[in-house]
């Protein structure tokens, strides 16, 4: 498998993880169970993540009033789209052995 490929795999993996998440921690809540700490949740988003959890948040309206997620999600997402952008400037090869 090549490394676009993994990372293409990696990222939705995460992203599906995320969604999955809001949806989860937003069950358990209504249920008044145990729930996923907030520090997780920006994990996941930090971690590749963000577009999969910010989605997650706003369809399952989870966390939309806590000014942290709904400033931090997309921040972190800008970061993230910057970060790839810049990597992507640098004039680095990547050679197979």
């Amino acid at each position: 498998m090549n490394l676009k490929l993994s990372l293409i795999i990696y990222i939705l993996v995460m992203n599906i993880s995320g969604f999955a998440l809001m949806g989860i921690d937003k069950n358990r809540a209504r249920k008044k169970a145990w729930r996923i700490p907030e520090a997780a949740l920006f994990q996941f988003a930090l971690f590749g993540g963000s577009i999969g959890s910010i989605i997650g948040m706003y369809v399952f309206r989870h966390k939309t009033r806590h000014w942290y997620f709904v400033a931090g999600m997309p921040l972190i997402l800008i970061l993230q789209l910057t970060a790839i952008y810049l990597i992507s400037r640098l004039p680095i090869t990547i050679s197979y052995l």
